[in-house]
């Protein structure tokens, strides 16, 4: 689910890069600002995909510090939300006798389930991948179309939403995508 969000975040500019004059120019702070939100890649609310409007820039912290000057930077950013029922699609990137595992858009830990595979079979070998008794098959880099089964928010070192998935229903599993090699999702 997309949507906007108002965040307020302390952005630190380094004082080296200041003008001559010493004032800190708006171009600065944004800039800061995306290099401060490049890094955080994603928080509770979702993963933030792009600021959209620079609503105020604060005055100057009164923290002092000698290689920086903090301000206070409120901001609107497009956020990316995986929601439980949400139907999406991700790409293949690693397989098990227990499911595969998905990339889809910033997300990279979306585990979909042997279990919740209803008719597919693990075949393993040199290629693994599970196949169902229609023929069509989840290998990797194949597009699969899921649903969100459900979703938790882990705070650790790659700060990122792990999501379960499920093609049990209609209109889900692998997709054909007829002449169109090497799609990113």
């Amino acid at each position: 689910m997309l949507r906007e969000v108002i965040y307020i975040m302390r952005v630190r500019i380094p004082i080296k890069i200041l003008e001559n004059n010493k004032e800190v120019l708006t171009s600065v702070v944004a800039n800061r600002l995306l290099l401060q939100m490049s890094n955080l890649k994603a928080c509770e609310d979702g993963y933030m995909l792009a600021v959209t409007k620079l609503i105020r820039i604060g005055l100057v912290d009164d923290e002092f510090n000698s290689q920086h000057i903090i301000f206070p930077v409120k901001f609107c950013c497009q956020i990316f939300t995986p929601v439980a029922g949400e139907v999406m699609t991700g790409i293949v990137h690693k397989i098990s006798d227990g499911g595969v595992f998905l990339k889809s858009g910033p997300m990279n830990m979306i585990y979909l389930s042997s279990r919740l595979m209803p008719d597919y079979h693990y075949v393993p070998g040199e290629t693994q991948r599970f196949i169902r008794d229609d023929l069509s098959k989840i290998e990797i880099d194949v597009v699969v179309r899921y649903v969100v089964f459900g979703v938790r928010w882990i705070d650790d070192k790659w700060r990122e939403f792990r999501v379960l998935a499920s093609i049990k229903a209609d209109g889900l599993g692998p997709v054909s995508l007829n002449g169109l090699d090497g799609i990113d999702l």
